[in-house]
């Protein structure tokens, strides 16, 4: 019968245990083979013909058009520290089929012997001598014993079968086949139901091609018992990844929708090996390797999500730079830049102006200063390709010789022309002290949080922008009542978006509830409300499919009584049953204005800024480890002066925490070792 698919591999050079006077090198090289790999270029010149990209359900594939289509390559390139083919070994596939010929079989791959031919070059003698014994260790064990699965048949191959084939996997009508060479020569095969594997929808278990709407996108062989841990549990299980070519990775412009042709290569170039990636929303459900950190990493449409890792244990910290800046920080935010490198935005409380950083290998140097008035924050977002930064004014503007009721806050847009942040918008804003931005329905919002409008109005409107593609802008899309809001953070909870305010006055009192909302019909409803005193924080973090918020609280004050710094900040954790968040745990904390939740490795970190104990500004910031049933524990204490923020940062392999001081012109980044 004819294949449709015919992935073959030749068998070049590869040693097997002829007697016991030969030597044989144990395998040193066994990771995840990325057959797919092997044969696809970025290059889509070079496909052979009758092969061709196609997406489908929003992801790629390859198509092959002919019944006759092969890709191929020498085996001599698979496990080349390795003399054997390996005993136990597991095959990862990912494919979509709408149907397949009743009377016709069709390769997904198979590995081959040589084809004889009368002249041999040099060595082609030892290499007929092996043919046929890369099964060899393998003998009378049948595959891996799991005839439980499949029913063991053998039957008389055709010709070129018979002669040439070691290795195949076979999809028929209703059938699955799993051929191999036997020690004696005999080709047999195990058969396992595929009938539902025809059904045009993606598949993550075996590879099959279907008559003219086959699509390949994953062909991995991972030497070892068994691969299920490797890519199960999968948050989607009908496109499970553990390795899956760059080509095939990378999403067209016109993003999801439909299915089609790829048409363009040369509108988003990604790598998917490399140091330093940024993860955003074109680029979720691509995966990352980073040869540094030895790390297998999922984008998730903001954030990196490690899938494997060789794991980092946290040792100690050294203080890496002292940075001095041109005056006391209320906030810094460290962002990356494509082509450019990891920055940082300082938001500098004098009316002369905030910097911007760029990473080098000695730390922070000055990049660009960006005219500011009385800086409170910075937040970085992205569209698409476009890069900007917002900042929260709380001085007016230059012509202003006093504070006014009203600031102007600034949305600026990263320049490729000119490799400059240059001003973009002008958004009227209320002394606000944060902007957190997002995106729902791939539609993008900003949220501003007002803190106060005049010197004693603290419950105004903080407002919830939306990006308008006609126009350009963005503009207002919802009013929110907060009293005294101090920040703004956005998180996700499987199909649920929620926003949660840090209220932290209503004139008279830091004892008034901050509030968690809910995404419901395209507006922020409220959820639930929590008592706070003077939040000035909140930060979600998840350990495992536990979901976390912890929220910074600043000092107790009611009317004329004294404040109290020494406070507890409390985590809570999302009971998925009740559908609330629940007190999990409180640290005590002396007037805290930020928390940061990080991971090295396998293990999850918390630090604070404390910033005032009623006495001096002076004093430790504090990391926790968390300790599972125990919760959080300090490890390390930071000596801060008067903290305002934390970042934690990472670049070429290693990790880095950053605070502002409110109360010094500096800076300091600290470098974590780890062992």
């Amino acid at each position: 019968m004819t294949s449709l698919i015919f992935v073959h591999f030749l068998l070049l050079g590869l040693r097997v245990i002829g007697t016991t006077t030969d030597t044989w090198r144990r395998c040193t090289d066994l990771l995840p083979l990325d057959l797919l790999s092997f044969v696809l270029e970025r290059d889509t010149s070079k496909l052979v013909p009758g092969v061709h990209m196609k997406q489908a359900g929003g992801v790629r594939g390859v198509h092959f058009s002919s019944p006759h289509n092969s890709m191929s390559f020498p085996s001599s390139q698979l496990l080349v520290n390795c003399d054997l083919f390996p005993e136990e070994f597991s095959i990862v596939l990912t494919l979509k089929v709408s149907s397949i010929a009743p009377k016709r079989n069709e390769y997904i791959f198979s590995l081959m012997e040589p084809k004889k031919v009368e002249k041999k070059r040099v060595g082609e003698d030892e290499e007929e001598r092996d043919k046929g014994n890369i099964l060899q260790r393998n003998k009378e064990r049948g595959v891996g014993g799991e005839e439980q699965h499949g029913e063991r048949e053998r039957r008389v191959e055709s010709k070129e079968e018979r002669g040439r084939v070691i290795l195949g996997l076979r999809l028929s009508r209703k059938r699955l086949h799993f051929l191999f060479r036997s020690h004696r020569g005999v080709v047999e095969r195990w058969v396992f139901r595929g009938d539902r594997l025809a059904d045009n929808q993606w598949h993550t278990l075996v590879l099959v091609v279907g008559s003219h709407h086959g699509l390949l996108r994953q062909l991995v062989l991972v030497p070892g018992l068994d691969a299920t841990h490797h890519i199960c549990p999968s948050s989607d299980p009908q496109l499970a990844v553990l390795s899956v070519p760059p080509l095939l990775s990378d999403l067209p412009v016109m993003g999801r929708e439909g299915d089609g042709h790829v048409t363009s290569y040369e509108t988003e170039e990604r790598v998917s090996v490399g140091l330093e990636r940024p993860c955003s929303e074109p680029l979720q459900g691509q995966m990352w390797f980073n040869p540094l950190s030895k790390g297998l990493y999922l984008c998730d449409g903001k954030v990196w999500i490690t899938v494997l890792e060789d794991h980092k244990r946290l040792d100690y910290l050294l203080e890496h730079q002292v940075l001095t800046t041109s005056s006391e920080t209320h906030d810094v935010e460290v962002f990356q830049v494509p082509g450019i490198g990891v920055m940082a935005a300082m938001a500098h409380r004098s009316a002369s102006g905030s910097a911007v950083y760029l990473w080098s290998h000695t730390g922070f140097q000055l990049y660009q200063n960006i005219s500011t008035y009385e800086a409170l924050a910075w937040r970085h977002f992205s569209m698409g390709k476009k890069i900007f930064l917002v900042v929260s004014n709380s001085g007016g503007g230059p012509d202003k010789l006093h504070k006014s009721e009203t600031d102007y806050s600034v949305i600026y847009k990263w320049s490729k022309r000119r490799k400059w942040f240059v001003q973009f918008q002008t958004l009227q804003t209320h002394c606000a002290r944060d902007w957190e931005a997002f995106t729902i329905n791939q539609q993008t919002y900003l949220a501003v949080a007002n803190h106060r409008q005049g010197d004693k109005n603290h419950t105004i409107d903080s407002v919830i922008y939306k990006w308008n593609r006609l126009t350009k802008s963005f503009e207002v899309h919802q009013l929110l009542l907060t009293s005294g809001a101090y920040d703004w953070e956005f998180f996700t909870v499987g199909p649920y978006h929620f926003l949660v305010v840090a209220n932290a006055f209503d004139g008279v009192t830091t004892s008034v509830d901050s509030v968690i909302y809910v995404w419901v019909n395209g507006s922020f409803q409220v959820f639930q409300t929590i008592k706070t005193f003077c939040a000035t924080d909140w930060e979600m973090f998840q350990i495992g499919s536990r979901v976390f918020l912890v929220v910074a609280n600043g000092h107790r004050f009611h009317g004329n009584r004294p404040s109290r710094y020494d406070i507890n900040s409390t985590i809570y954790e999302l009971d998925m049953i009740g559908q609330l968040f629940v007190r999990f745990q409180d640290i005590i904390t002396y007037s805290a204005v930020d928390w940061e939740f990080f991971s090295l490795g396998e293990e999850y970190f918390l630090v604070v800024a404390n910033s005032f104990n009623g006495e001096s500004y002076s004093l430790n910031s504090i990391l926790y480890r968390w300790q599972g049933y125990e919760g959080f524990v300090p490890v390390h204490w930071l000596p801060t002066i008067g903290c305002s923020d934390w970042e934690f940062f990472s670049s070429k392999g290693e990790s880095y925490l950053i605070y502002s001081s409110a109360k010094a012109p500096l800076s300091k980044v600290f470098k974590l070792k780890t062992y």
